[in-house]
């Protein structure tokens, strides 16, 4: 019985130590912070996820298939470089194509969401929550242990839902490069 007990137990520390996670990415005003999970690499196809849309409807990855999608990936709308990344993304937005789609995912409320998205006049990108079921967080590896956050992120897939570019914001209080961004949008579509 003691061996069955000790085998036990470094199979539970050995799974808790295993826990995917992921430093030296990001920082938060210069300190250190870990993202939970592996991540996604270029030339993999997205793993799905659920979030919530303004109007409370669950959204996926099969959702925008067959369009080319640039996800931008903030911590909080109610944030002035968040709230720029977003407005930026919006006003590239009316250059582009209708096969393109731009979607902002963050861990605000969809209820948040949808009264930040009013009061700065947003309507040509979509946004999406994951607060619900933190799904997004895990299949892109972006929740931000410390704080339960997202890091911010851009992520351009093309219209078969394979990741065709990577940006991790290396300082959450910076923005991304969005020239980057949307040349990798030209080379997906």
């Amino acid at each position: 019985m003691r061996i069955a007990t000790v085998a036990f137990i470094v199979l539970v520390v050995g799974a808790c130590a295993s826990k995917p996670e992921r430093t030296g990415l990001v920082t938060l005003r210069g300190d250190p912070v870990t993202l939970e999970g592996r991540g996604v690499r270029v030339g993999e196809v997205s793993p799905d996820f659920t979030v919530v849309a303004k109007d409370l409807a669950d959204r996926s990855i099969a959702d925008y298939r067959g369009k080319v999608v640039i996800l931008s990936v903030v911590p909080s709308l109610d944030t002035g470089v968040c709230s720029t990344q977003t407005m930026r993304f919006n006003e590239r937005a009316a250059s582009l194509s209708d096969d393109i789609e731009i979607v902002t995912v963050s861990m605000d409320l969809p209820f948040a969401q949808a009264r930040w998205c009013g009061a700065h006049d947003v309507g040509q990108v979509e946004t999406l929550s994951d607060y619900k079921y933190l799904s997004f967080a895990r299949a892109y590896g972006l929740r931000i242990e410390e704080n339960g956050l997202l890091a911010r992120a851009v992520y351009v897939l093309d219209r078969e839902g394979v990741i065709r570019y990577e940006e991790i914001v290396p300082e959450l209080t910076r923005e991304p490069d969005y020239d980057a961004a949307l040349a990798a949008v030209a080379d997906a579509t």
